[in-house]
């Protein structure tokens, strides 16, 4: 009697948290914002919604992981405590500063498998059939790792960066990659808030200390945090930041809002070689840039990846020049976000904030439903559709591939369209328990005995718990030497 009871209670409630969540997988504006306006009581629908999502996930999460490895104990921290006879790897060095300000203490650690790699060489290209180098020209080598939604796990983050070898077992950068890129998502559905953004933010600093560079995106939860919809951070989060003024205003003119507008953007293009220019040179060049003929003519034109958030919709108008066109739309929106006084109420318990006035109509289309932050449908439309629509944005954009976030896919990377697609949200966090993963790109440009070079490309999810998977290895003649 009693249990049935307790279903009676709860099947409503979980009923309306599915609809919740079909809805905001749908809707940039996420679940019906205004349906908490009119309650007048501080846990409004949504809150209620919010909460049973965020139950329900931890509780799934901690059913798979203890179905998978029985060794390992969920604490209330909502991190994983590893009981097997294997060296412990303690907390990055990098973020002990700000543990005990949390309240976790020191001693929370994560054990990993004695297999796991703690680096890979610079590149590990191969197989491909043997060539005749010149010795009298060098080859290019460039290495790119990449990761998509993080959603409040340090932990995880750490475990597959340094699997990647992004970092090693202290959290410092090895300098074993040239570029290290994150698609956004960072924030919400977990408490290391604090301590993921400004470990990023040393790794900046020292990888750029020795020529590498970390790319870092806002994803959609950036933005509706800085917004005020704030229906996935969880009340553990937040006090971490001590009170919700105090975390508005780290958001918008404190150390986190600085460090978005400084540091963040919401797209990229990262190119496979020099010649091409630094990160988010645009494509098309400018005719008076010095990498216009490159860019724009040049045999190596679209060796560069895009990478995002959501998605670079084939109808969206702001793909050139690119990324410059979008970025600049985000720069605008941010800076009236985080410079809105006074500052809005979050939602919930209180009604949805939405855009700030002032927000032009190419503003909102960036948060719209076909923006590049919410945008799903390289994710979800069928082959058939997608394969044939991908070569217009990547010629658009001057580039091969394009990488994104967002939609998970708990199982690992998914590659559609001979690698032409590629999305890396496997649901890291503990809040989903999916893979821990990560994109490596290793590229390599080699001269020939004969003239020439040859182009050589290898992309792969790296797995922290199960084999690497090659998800493209292609090959490609490049005649002469104009590149530049």
């Amino acid at each position: 009697m009693r249990s049935s009871t307790l279903a009676f209670l709860l099947l409503p409630l979980l009923a309306l948290s599915l609809a919740y969540y079909v809805q905001s997988h749908n809707s940039p504006l996420g679940p019906a914002p205004h349906l908490g306006v009119s309650l007048g009581v501080p846990l409004t629908l949504s809150g209620l919604a919010s909460l049973a999502q965020a139950a329900a996930a931890r509780v799934r999460s901690a059913a798979t992981l203890a179905a998978v490895h029985p060794d390992v104990i969920y604490n209330n921290a909502h991190h994983y405590l590893v009981n097997v006879p294997v060296p412990k790897i303690q907390w990055p060095a990098v973020v002990q500063q700000w543990i005990p300000d949390l309240g976790l203490g020191s001693s929370v650690v994560i054990q990993q498998k004695p297999t796991t790699s703690s680096g890979l060489p610079a590149l590990t290209l191969g197989p491909f059939e043997p060539l005749e180098v010149d010795p009298n020209r060098e080859e290019f080598r460039r290495r790119i790792v990449a990761v998509g939604d993080i959603h409040g796990d340090v932990l995880n983050a750490y475990k597959i960066l340094q699997t990647a070898g992004v970092v090693n077992e202290e959290g410092n950068w090895t300098g074993e990659v040239d570029m290290f890129v994150q698609t956004g998502d960072i924030i919400d559905r977990g408490d290391d808030t604090i301590i993921l953004f400004k470990w990023f933010e040393d790794l900046r600093v020292e990888a750029e200390a020795v020529g590498g560079r970390v790319i870092s995106h806002m994803g959609n939860h950036e933005w509706m945090n800085v917004i005020g919809d704030w229906r996935y951070v969880l009340p553990t989060e937040i006090q971490t930041f001590e009170t919700v003024q105090k975390r508005f205003e780290a958001l918008t003119t404190g150390w986190l809002g600085e460090a978005w507008a400084a540091n963040y953007t919401v797209t990229s293009r990262i190119p496979l070689h020099p010649s091409l220019g630094p990160p988010n040179t645009d494509y098309p060049a400018p005719p008076a840039s010095p990498h216009a003929h490159a860019n724009n003519a040049g045999p190596l034109s679209h060796a560069a990846f895009s990478f995002v958030h959501g998605g670079l919709a084939p109808q969206y108008p702001a793909l050139a020049p690119f990324p410059s066109a979008i970025n600049e739309l985000g720069a605008s929106l941010l800076r009236k976000l985080r410079f809105r006084r006074p500052l809005p109420r979050p939602h919930p318990p209180y009604g949805y904030p939405g855009l700030p006035a002032g927000t032009t109509p190419e503003e909102a289309r960036l948060y719209g439903g076909d923006g590049p932050l919410w945008y799903r449908g390289w994710a979800e439309l069928p082959d058939a559709v997608v394969c044939k629509q991908v070569d217009g944005v990547l010629e658009k954009t001057g580039t091969r591939r394009m990488v994104m976030g967002h939609t998970p896919n708990f199982e690992g990377i998914r590659s559609r369209c001979d690698g032409k697609i590629i999305i890396i949200d496997t649901g890291i966090s503990h809040a989903y328990g999916g893979a821990i993963s990560a994109l490596s790109v290793e590229y390599k440009l080699v001269p020939l005995q004969k003239g020439g070079w040859k182009e050589q490309e290898v992309v792969k999810a790296i797995y922290a718990e199960k084999e690497e998977e090659v998800l493209v290895m292609a090959s490609r003649d490049v005649d002469g030497d104009d590149f530049w």
